[in-house]
Formats: C-alpha cells, sequence, structure tokens
C-alpha cells in the first residue's frame, strides 16, 4: 500500500490539507484547478464565489470529457489498425503455405 503524505495546497485563496499519495501530481491538480478558478474569476468579475467555482468545475468536467473522447477515438482506431495488420498477416500466411 503507498504511503500517504499530509500535503497543504492553496487553491482560490484557501487553504485545504490532503492526503496524498504523489505530492507532485497533488501539486500539478491544485495549480491547474487554481488556473482555471481564476481564469474564470477574471471573465466574470461580478460573480459570487460559488457561481465561479461551478462554472469552473464545468470548464474541468468539458476538458476531461473531451480528453476522454480523444483517448476513446484513439482506442478505436488502433483497434482497427490491429485488425487490419492481423488479417494481413493472416492472408500472408496463407499465402505462403500454398
Amino acid at each position: 500500500m503507498t504511503e500517504r503524505k499530509k500535503l497543504k495546497i492553496k487553491i482560490f485563496d484557501k487553504e485545504y490539507s490532503l492526503l496524498v499519495e504523489d505530492e507532485e501530481v497533488a501539486k500539478e491538480l491544485a495549480i491547474y484547478v487554481n488556473k482555471v478558478l481564476e481564469e474564470t474569476k477574471e471573465e466574470l468579475p461580478d460573480q459570487p464565489n460559488q457561481t465561479i467555482a461551478i462554472i469552473a468545475s464545468l470548464n474541468i468536467a468539458y476538458d476531461l470529457f473531451i480528453e476522454k473522447n480523444k483517448n476513446r477515438e484513439f482506442l478505436i482506431q488502433t483497434s482497427d489498425k490491429v485488425k487490419r495488420i492481423k488479417l494481413l498477416l493472416k492472408q500472408s500466411n496463407v499465402s505462403d503455405s500454398s
């Protein structure tokens, strides 16, 4: 079992204590989330923090959704290429046997 470490991060001017397995990943995530929150705040300066948090969360979810779809498309294309290679190899083996 991986040892968890306590890490303090600051997001949107508030400090949080987390138990994390990978400090570097947790720090990168905190920086990313804070960046999205700050950008959203700049775009919507008159909105309350709760609205900013919801809009930022939707933006992060959208980014994740796009990346998942790219990954899914990549896996489909890769699977199709592997099937074609197997078919070509099978045809090659049949030709060699004749």
